[in-house]
Parts: structure tokens; C-alpha cells; sequence
């Protein structure tokens, strides 16, 4: 890294539950510049989520997000001629990210009907420590404790 690093860019919160992190996540699932219809597909899982489980949709939907993050993964590293998988803890920024991208993009490959029914669907199993997104999560985690052995080329 040579040059300065760009200035951090903070979100709005949005306007129904005044949260940054919903805003994210919106951002994230926009297709196009449509963040208008973004907010109502996040919107309407949230209310299908809290209708289906009996608790607050929100709640869910952060109790899922929690359950996505990984807290280590695998980076390349070339030593000597040879390139070795060493693990390395996650960044708090890029674990949400990563959490955010996984479930949004396991929700898009479901296969409900509508992307309000996937979303749901993908939240309510994330939180319960299930479906696809989780499990992307357990195999990045057992990557990392399959390279341990790697651990001290770290940089």
C-alpha cells in the first residue's frame, strides 16, 4: 500500500428502523440503483420473518447475520515457490461484509418464488444455524483449521 487509503464513508441509517446496518445490507442487495425496491424487499422478509418465527423480524435478521460472519478464513500466500492456504482472523468490517454478500447471494439462488419469500426464507434458516449461507461459514472455518498448520507464514 503506497498511497493513503480513502476516507471512511459512513452510512444514513434508514427510515423505518433508524439502523446503519440495515441500510448495508440494502445497499448490498440493490440491483441497478433500485434502492427504493431494495427497501421494500428487505422490508416485507422482515415482516414474512417476524410473522412466521413470532419474534421481532430485526432480531432475526441480526441473529442471523451473526450466525453468517466468520470469524477466521484462508489467504494465499506464496513462500519460496510454493503457495500455502494460511488462515487469518477476519477483519471486523470485511465479517460483515461477508456476511451480508453470503446471505444475500444463497437467498438469491433459493427457490421460492418471489425474492421477498427467499430472503425470508434464507433469514429464518440463518438463524436457526442452518441453510446455505451457514454453510459456506462452516466450510471457511474448517478450511482454516485444515491449514493451522500454515498459520505461521501469517504476514
Amino acid at each position: 500500500m503506497r498511497k493513503r487509503s480513502p476516507k471512511k464513508r459512513y452510512l444514513l441509517p434508514d427510515p423505518k428502523f433508524n439502523d446503519t446496518l440495515v441500510t448495508k445490507f440494502v445497499n448490498y442487495s440493490m440491483i441497478q440503483g433500485k434502492k427504493s425496491l431494495a427497501y421494500r424487499v428487505f422490508y416485507q422478509a422482515i415482516e414474512k420473518v417476524s410473522e412466521k418465527s413470532g419474534e421481532d423480524g430485526l432480531e432475526t435478521w441480526k441473529k442471523a447475520l451473526d450466525n453468517v460472519m466468520p470469524h477466521v478464513e484462508v489467504k494465499s500466500r506464496r513462500v519460496g515457490g510454493a503457495t500455502f492456504q494460511v488462515p487469518m482472523e477476519v477483519r471486523p468490517s470485511r465479517k460483515v461484509n461477508l456476511g451480508i454478500k453470503w446471505l444475500i447471494n444463497y437467498a438469491r439462488s433459493r427457490n421460492e418464488k418471489t425474492m421477498v419469500d427467499r430472503l425470508a426464507a434464507e433469514i429464518l434458516a440463518a438463524s436457526k444455524g442452518e441453510g446455505a449461507a451457514v454453510k459456506k461459514k462452516d466450510d471457511t472455518h474448517r478450511m482454516a483449521e485444515a491449514n493451522k498448520a500454515f498459520s505461521h507464514f501469517r504476514f
